[in-house]
């Protein structure tokens, strides 16, 4: 069973949601808040695999949240879960900031109910629910420091392989597997493999934030 929490301060939102996730037989509707700070306190109380995370709400925003719930789970040495933010704009700078802090992507909030477990489903099995190219390109149309110098280029960095270097820049650029397995003259499962480990060494959740990383430390071509 996938365990769902969801965050937004709209009740009626909430209910909606509540029955669409119950009636799947692999997903368990486990909590639900109305504000970002009660969000981080049933997340830390029901322990979920997915939330789902609104980004405007009272006493304590998504962005906020999404920083606090990964923060609390780092600090409880537990896994996180994989936050979607939920947003009303196809661009969102709210979605982009919420991103950087570490969500795995963001629907729509009108989106079909079909479209929207799979999207639980999709993050559940480690993929984002954002191509790295749109995110790239969500960075580019919202960010205002883009002439500021990047951050230095982490050590962990210096110690890929020069493969996984390639590797780790193919998927940057918003390539997918087998369109790196053909750059590449690899399988789609080896360049799986070498993926899980970049995102191992650098620390990071996913080809998300493989992206953003990227971006930030001046890394992507």
């Amino acid at each position: 069973m996938i365990r769902v929490v969801l965050v937004d301060d709209q009740a009626l939102f909430r209910a909606g949601i509540r029955m669409v996730v119950s009636s799947q037989r692999d997903l368990e509707f486990v909590g639900e808040a109305g504000d970002g700070e009660e969000g981080v306190d049933v997340v830390s109380r029901t322990q979920p695999d997915v939330v789902l995370m609104d980004i405007r709400m009272p006493v304590m925003d998504g962005i906020a949240a999404t920083q606090a719930i990964l923060a609390r789970a780092d600090a409880e040495n537990r896994r996180a879960p994989k936050i979607v933010v939920l947003t009303t704009f196809d661009l969102d700078e709210a979605a982009t900031r919420a991103i950087r802090s570490g969500a795995s992507g963001f629907v729509l909030k009108d989106s079909d109910p079909e479209f929207l477990l799979a999207a639980i489903r999709t993050v559940h099995a480690g993929t984002s629910v954002i191509a790295a190219s749109a995110t790239r390109e969500l960075f580019e149309h919202f960010d205002k420091n883009r002439e500021a110098a990047p951050k230095p280029v982490p050590e962990a960095f210096q110690q890929l392989t020069t493969r996984e270097r390639d590797i780790f820049q193919s998927a940057a650029r918003g390539l997918s597997n087998s369109e790196i397995a053909q750059l590449e003259y690899l399988s789609e499962a080896t360049v799986k493999t070498h993926i899980s480990r970049v995102l191992a060494k650098l620390g990071l959740r996913d080809r998300v934030q493989l992206v953003v990383y990227a971006y930030e430390h001046g890394l992507t071509t």
